[in-house]
């Protein structure tokens, strides 16, 4: 992939990013003013205010269109399988969102435990998961709560993948000799 090729798509992530941080702003500043929530759902703890989608959105999409396009440097279907990821993760953050705004917090907890479970299997520690979690999240609880969820998701996914396999792969090479 040519080298502007590469800058385009890394400048992409932080593009969408950015866009859907103005978008979601300028809706709810046009709608009552724009939201804070707080941890829980408590009023009596902190509260983080949706003003932070303007930072974090941005910056999770320059990471995960970097990550992309480094691996599209090294492997052609890389890019591919990034945006696939990312696609994968906003619908499971729609999904997330939009049970949870019509009150339907169980199928949102379920969905939210499963995504976690599928981070048993899935690498979901990369920033395209990140990413796109978030943003299909964003919507409904703005930007903050979301990157907590996702990355308390992403480090038990980290910690599999690179503590806990790895020391099962040695017990099992192990024990086979």
């Amino acid at each position: 992939m040519p080298n502007s090729t590469l800058q385009v798509l890394i400048r992409g992530g932080l593009v969408v990013g950015l866009l859907a941080s103005i978008a979601h702003l300028l809706w709810e500043y046009t709608h009552g003013g724009v939201q804070s929530h707080h941890l829980l759902a408590r009023p009596d703890l902190p509260g983080a205010s949706n003003w932070w989608g303007l930072i974090i959105l941005p910056i999770l999409g320059w990471l995960a269109s970097r990550n992309a396009t480094r691996g599209a440097a090294l492997n052609e279907g890389a890019a591919t399988r990034s945006v696939s990821r990312c696609l994968g993760a906003l619908l499971v953050g729609l999904v997330l969102s939009f049970s949870f705004a019509a009150g339907f917090e169980s199928v949102a907890t379920g969905t939210f435990l499963a995504s976690l479970a599928v981070g048993l299997i899935l690498p979901i520690y990369r920033a395209e998961y990140i990413f796109g979690f978030v943003l299909g999240m964003t919507f409904v609880l703005g930007a903050v709560l979301p990157t907590i969820a996702a990355l308390v998701g992403a480090g038990i996914s980290a910690i599999v993948h690179f503590v806990i396999r790895p020391i099962m792969a040695r017990v099992f090479h192990a024990g086979r000799t």
